[in-house]
């Protein structure tokens, strides 16, 4: 029988995991992400996603975690717990699901696994992957409901229910938004009721586990040794050295363990992506190893041309500051206008503005009228 502890957290103690009920993510865990590409500045993967590429993106996603290997992996990287030595991760398969939960249609992004115990029996295991840019604040509610449809298929089919009682459920959600997961993990935080009423009795419940991929720290990412674990930290990366040192870890973490060559090709996708942008017409090696030396040799590239771009910048915001001091000094206090003109001009302009401030007779004098 499988032991009853529901956390909803990444990590039996807590790792990795955002508080659901948390506006805002703690500065240490906002890590922007080299994902797709270093634009002008290193920006998280969803910030820079475009509508042409995003379906690309999710596709990757749905291939990877369509391999029940790469989905026990997950399980046991990211869920964790010692039930989990009861399930025969090994033995499971997906489950056609022939409802459809949402306006008529079941999105390809939730999949659903049925696990056997080693003792007997079935777990399943709901998975939704989530790529909105926002996490959805009803989604205890929506798993309800996938909770009922499945449950109706399966005494349908008469698929795991024995003498009348149905199979159970793993709930796991796996994000990766924009923002930090804020959403309640349980139906009990979605019911607006006194934690005092006898309502509670009859009211539904649903609680889900949580893997909220842009809350996963690099540190502990590096001690598990798993694909999930390494996608992650390639959606993370926050420099152009990171993103080379998860294709080594990649490349040797496949040398030992033959027969992944469909999630080789996924990643050697994603990390081509990460060249793409930079040029049109870069077309995606197919061999791994060439994809990481190219890597290599364009992430010094890459590291240069971003450390220009911050010393450009950081001189003109040191123009910008001397500017607006000089023009205080001599006008009196600043209007907002004049203050968002001069720090939204480069630097050709301000030493343009800076010459004239020396005939002016008023702010329009320098900066033009408003």
């Amino acid at each position: 029988m499988l032991s009853h502890n529901c956390g909803g957290r990444v990590g039996e103690s807590g790792w990795l995991y955002r508080s659901a009920h948390s506006s805002e993510l703690p500065k240490s865990l906002l890590r922007p992400s080299l994902g797709y590409i270093v634009s002008d500045t290193l920006s998280r993967i969803d910030s820079t996603m475009t509508s042409a590429n995003r379906p690309d993106h999710d596709a990757r996603y749905h291939r990877l975690f369509s391999d029940p290997r790469v989905v026990a992996q997950l399980l046991r990287d990211f869920v964790g717990g010692s039930w989990l030595a009861e399930l025969d991760l090994d033995g499971m398969e997906r489950l056609s699901a022939k409802f459809h939960a949402e306006a008529g249609q079941r999105r390809e992004g939730d999949v659903i696994w049925a696990i056997p115990h080693r003792s007997g029996g079935t777990t399943y295991l709901i998975l939704l992957l989530e790529f909105q840019s926002t996490s959805d604040h009803y989604m205890a509610l929506r798993l309800l409901t996938y909770a009922g449809l499945l449950g109706q298929q399966l005494v349908k089919e008469r698929r795991h229910v024995v003498d009348g009682k149905l199979p159970p459920l793993l709930p796991v959600v796996l994000y990766n938004g924009d923002t930090g997961w804020g959403a309640p993990l349980s139906m009990h935080d979605l019911v607006d009721l006194p934690e005092a009423s006898p309502l509670w009795c009859w009211q539904p419940d649903m609680r889900y586990y949580l893997i909220d991929v842009g809350a996963l720290d690099e540190a502990e990412l590096k001690k598990r040794d798993s694909l999930p674990a390494l996608w992650f930290r390639l959606e993370n990366a926050s420099d152009p050295a990171q993103v080379v040192a998860v294709a080594d870890a990649l490349i040797a973490w496949l040398a030992q363990r033959p027969g992944f060559e469909a999630a080789r090709a996924l990643f050697v996708e994603l990390l081509g992506a990460t060249m793409a942008p930079r040029d049109p017409d870069f077309r995606i090696p197919a061999d791994l190893l060439e994809v990481r030396t190219m890597l290599a040799t364009r992430a010094e590239q890459w590291q240069q041309e971003w450390l220009q771009a911050g010393r450009q910048e950081g001189r003109q915001e040191g123009e910008a500051a001397l500017l607006l001091r000089q023009l205080a000094r001599r006008f009196g206090d600043l209007p907002p206008w004049v203050r968002d003109r001069v720090l939204g001009a480069d630097t050709a302009t301000l030493d343009d503005w800076g010459m004239l401030i020396l005939d002016a007779t008023s702010l329009e004098d320098v900066v033009g009228e408003r």
